[in-house]
C-alpha cells in the first residue's frame, strides 16, 4: 500500500497592525489576514491611481508591499476595470513616502479601458470552447468577463474555468481566455501545476509539534499536517501520538508520509524568515496546510485557494515530499504572491525555475546529511526507474528535453523545460562554470558563449533572485526582463562593479540572453526625480520642441502610446530608412546629477535570434562630438515598455541634444517606441 503525501500550504505573513494609525482593510475572500502594509497601502489606492493618472473605471487593488531599510516601497497593485477583473493589468510601484519613482507596468499596459464591456460572443459559447479545448472531461465549468491585456491592448474577454481529471488521473483546473467578440483563444493557464518528487531520505528530524501530541506547529504559523484517510479532497484529520514520536521511515507507515510533508514545511519557513524575512507564503504569518492520503503518486498543496499538484500519475509508491521539491511547490506560492508570473511563454519557464531555484536553497539551508544540498531536482525519487533526477541545474538538457541556452523560441516549450536557461543561469551565478563535486555529486557546467565564470555562491544568487521576483517581476515578464532585473537586484544589493554582481550578468550572459540597459559596469541609474528640462516629454504636443525627421511623433494607433495617445515611433517601416528625433537641453552647472531616462517598446518582424538588422542608438549631441548611451535592435524584442536611465551628469553647464537615431534595413520592420522622456537635474 502506497502512501502519498500532500504537501499543501495556505498562505503566509501574520497581520499586526504597524502603529495605532494603520488602517484595518477587510479579509480577502479568502479569509487570510493582510499584512499591514498591504493594510496601509490599500487606504492609499485611489491617491495611487490619481497619481498614475489611470482612467476612471480602473481601480487598484494591493497584493503586496516590499520595504527596503532606507523606506523605500515596492508596492504591486492588480488592477480592476468597471468591476471587472484585469488579467495582466498588474504594475509595480517604486515609491520613498509620498513620491513615485517608478512605475513598472505588466505588458507596457498603463492603460486597460475598452471601448465597451459588452460582449458579442455569448456565454455559452465561451464555456464550450474553453471545455473543448481541455485535454480532459470536464466535471465543472464557469465563465466570467474580464479584461485581458495581450502583448499589444487589452481587450475583453470571457474567463472560463474548466475542471476535471486529466488521463495520468492528476486534476486540472484549466483557465482559458476566450475573446468576448471574436470567440479567438487568447491564453490558457492550469491552476495545477505539474511536478514530481518524493522523500524518507531526510532520516531522523525534529518537527514542531504542540498539545499532546499533535502534529500542528504554533511557532510557524500553525502549520499542520493532516491525514485524508484515502480521500484526495477534504481537510483531512489532524495526525496526533501518544508519545510526540512520528512514523518509522517505511512507507508502509501512514506518519512517515506525514512526517516529510511537515518537515519539508517547516524547512521551507524557516528558509523565506530566516533567510529573506519573509513570514509565510503570503507574508501574513499564517501556515501551510500539509495532507496525506493513499493512491496515485500526486501531492495537492494549498494556500489560500490556490492549488498546486505534483506527481508523476503512474502510481509511485513513494511519498512524494523529499526538501527539494517541497521547497519547490510552497514557492509557487511565494511566486503567486509576489510577481504572479503566468505558466506560458518565458514567464512559464521563469515560474518553474523559480521554484527549483528555491526548493534547492530549502535543500541547502536544511544542512541534512541524508540529503545533502546539490543542484540535481527531485534526485530522490528514481522517477525514471534508472536513478536519474527529474532536473539538471548544471546542464539542464541532460533530461533529454530542457534547454540550457534562452532563445526567442524558448517560450513556446512547456514550462518544465524552458525553465532550463534559468536553471542553468542560476547554476553558473552560483558555482561558474568547470567541474566540481557538490553534496556527493559531480556537477559539470559550460557558458553557452564558451566563456569562463567565476561563481558568487547561491546564497548571493538567490538573494539577488529573490529580489528580482519580489520587486522587478510581473506576470508577464521575460527572460530579458529577469536579465534587466537581476543586474539592478544586485546593483541595489551589492553595488554596481561589485563581484557580486558581475557574476550574475556574466550567468546572464552566459545562457544567452542579451544585453539591456542595466550593467554593473556603470549601472542603471536611480530613476529621476525633480523638475524636467525637456519639453513635450511625453509627445502630447505632437512634434512642439522635437526637431528632426517628419513623422515619427506620431498618435497613429498602431502602436500603443504608453501614456497618454501621442508616442515617437521609429523605424517600423519595413523598408531601408533612418529616422531621427532631438531636443536641446540646458543642464545647469550647479547640478550634482543629472539622469536622462525614457520608456521604450521594441517589435520586430525579423526572425533571427542572433543578427542585427535594425537599430535605435540614444546619443548626447554635444557640439560636434556624439556620444551614444545605448543601442536597441531587433534582437531586443521586448512588447512591453521598460524605462531605461542613464547618468548625464558629465554633461553639467552644457547645452546639450538629447538624441535618438533609427536605422532600418531593406525588408521587414522593427518598430521602437519611445515615450515619457525625463531628463532631471538634482
Amino acid at each position: 500500500m502506497a502512501i502519498v503525501a500532500t504537501a499543501g500550504l495556505a498562505g503566509a505573513f501574520t497581520g499586526s497592525p504597524a502603529g495605532a494609525a494603520a488602517r484595518t482593510a477587510p479579509l480577502p475572500a479568502s479569509g487570510f489576514n493582510q499584512p499591514a502594509a498591504v493594510q496601509a497601502e490599500t487606504a492609499l489606492t485611489a491617491q495611487t491611481a490619481a497619481a498614475l493618472g489611470l482612467a476612471n473605471g480602473e481601480v487598484l487593488k494591493v497584493r503586496d508591499v516590499v520595504k527596503d531599510a532606507d523606506g523605500t516601497e515596492f508596492v504591486r497593485y492588480d488592477r480592476t476595470y468597471n468591476g471587472l477583473k484585469v488579467v495582466g493589468g498588474d504594475l509595480i510601484v517604486k515609491r520613498k513616502g509620498d513620491t513615485i519613482n517608478k512605475v513598472t507596468y505588466n505588458r507596457g499596459a498603463s492603460k486597460v479601458a475598452i471601448a465597451s464591456t459588452k460582449p458579442t460572443l455569448s456565454e455559452s459559447a465561451a464555456l464550450a470552447k474553453g471545455a473543448k479545448s481541455a485535454d480532459f472531461k470536464a466535471t465543472g465549468n464557469k465563465g466570467t468577463l474580464v479584461i485581458y491585456v495581450t502583448p499589444s491592448k487589452p481587450v475583453l474577454a470571457y474567463e472560463v474555468v474548466t475542471t476535471g481529471v486529466k488521463p495520468d488521473q492528476t486534476p486540472s483546473v484549466l483557465h482559458s481566455f476566450i475573446d468576448a467578440k471574436s470567440g479567438a483563444l487568447l491564453d490558457q493557464d492550469d491552476e495545477v501545476k505539474t511536478g514530481t518528487g518524493n522523500s524518507m531520505y531526510s532520516g531522523t528530524v525534529s518537527i514542531g509539534t504542540s498539545g499532546s501530541f499533535s502534529m500542528s506547529d504554533p511557532t510557524r504559523g500553525g502549520n499542520n499536517t493532516t491525514d485524508l484517510n484515502g480521500a484526495t479532497s477534504g481537510n483531512g484529520t489532524l495526525f496526533t501520538d501518544p508519545d510526540d514520536t512520528w512514523g518509522t521511515g517505511a512507507a508502509s507507515n501512514r506518519q512517515t508520509a506525514a512526517v516529510d510533508a511537515h518537515y519539508g514545511a517547516q524547512l521551507t519557513w524557516d528558509y523565506y524568515k530566516n533567510v529573506h524575512g519573509r513570514n509565510g507564503i503570503f507574508n501574513n504569518g499564517q501556515g501551510a496546510r500539509s495532507r496525506t492520503h493513499y493512491g496515485n503518486a500526486y501531492v495537492n498543496a494549498f494556500w489560500d485557494g490556490t492549488q498546486m499538484t505534483y506527481g508523476d500519475g503512474s502510481g509511485n509508491t513513494h511519498p512524494l515530499t523529499s526538501l527539494d521539491v517541497a521547497g519547490h511547490e510552497m514557492s509557487h506560492g511565494v511566486t503567486e504572491a509576489t510577481a504572479n508570473l503566468n505558466y506560458s511563454g518565458d514567464a512559464g519557464g521563469l515560474n518553474e525555475a523559480t521554484s527549483d531555484i528555491f526548493g534547492t536553497m530549502v535543500e541547502f539551508y536544511a544542512n541534512n546529511s541524508t540529503d545533502p544540498g546539490d543542484y540535481l531536482i527531485g534526485e530522490k525519487i528514481n522517477i525514471n526507474g534508472n536513478g536519474t533526477p527529474l532536473r539538471y541545474m548544471d546542464k539542464p538538457s541532460k533530461d533529454g528535453a530542457s534547454k540550457d541556452c534562452w532563445t526567442t523560441t524558448t517560450g513556446g516549450l512547456d514550462p518544465h523545460y524552458s525553465s532550463g536557461p534559468l536553471n542553468h543561469w542560476f547554476y553558473l551565478a552560483s558555482e561558474g562554470t568547470g567541474s566540481k563535486v557538490i553534496g556527493g555529486v559531480t556537477h559539470s557546467s559550460t557558458a553557452c558563449d564558451g566563456s569562463t565564470i567565476a561563481g558568487v555562491g547561491h546564497d548571493v544568487a538567490a538573494k539577488v533572485w529573490y529580489r528580482t521576483l519580489s520587486t522587478k517581476l510581473s506576470s508577464g515578464s521575460t527572460y530579458k526582463d529577469a536579465r534587466e532585473g537581476a543586474i539592478n537586484s544586485a546593483i541595489e544589493l551589492y553595488g554596481a562593479g561589485s563581484a557580486q554582481c558581475k557574476g550574475i550578468e556574466a550567468a546572464f550572459t552566459g545562457i544567452s540572453v542579451p544585453a539591456g540597459a542595466a550593467s554593473c559596469t556603470g549601472g542603471t541609474q536611480p530613476p529621476p526625480t525633480g523638475s524636467n528640462l525637456l519639453q513635450n516629454p511625453g509627445f502630447e504636443s505632437g512634434a512642439v520642441n522635437w526637431t528632426g525627421t517628419s513623422g515619427p511623433i506620431t498618435n497613429n494607433t498602431g502602436r500603443p502610446a504608453r501614456t497618454g495617445s501621442w508616442k515617437l515611433w521609429l523605424q517600423g517601416n519595413g523598408s531601408t530608412s533612418t529616422e531621427n528625433v532631438g531636443q536641446s537641453v540646458a543642464i545647469p552647472a550647479s547640478a550634482t546629477s543629472a539622469s536622462l531616462s525614457f520608456w521604450i517598446r521594441i517589435d520586430t518582424a525579423e526572425t533571427t535570434t542572433s543578427t542585427v538588422y535594425d537599430t535605435v542608438k540614444v546619443q548626447i549631441v554635444d557640439g560636434a562630438t556624439t556620444t551614444t548611451l545605448a543601442t536597441y535592435s531587433n534582437l531586443d524584442n521586448n512588447t512591453s515598455y521598460v524605462q531605461k536611465t542613464f547618468n548625464v551628469t558629465a554633461y553639467k553647464g552644457k547645452t546639450v541634444t538629447v538624441k535618438f537615431l533609427g536605422n532600418e534595413d531593406s525588408s521587414l520592420q522593427t518598430s521602437f517606441v519611445v515615450d515619457d522622456t525625463s531628463l532631471t537635474a538634482g
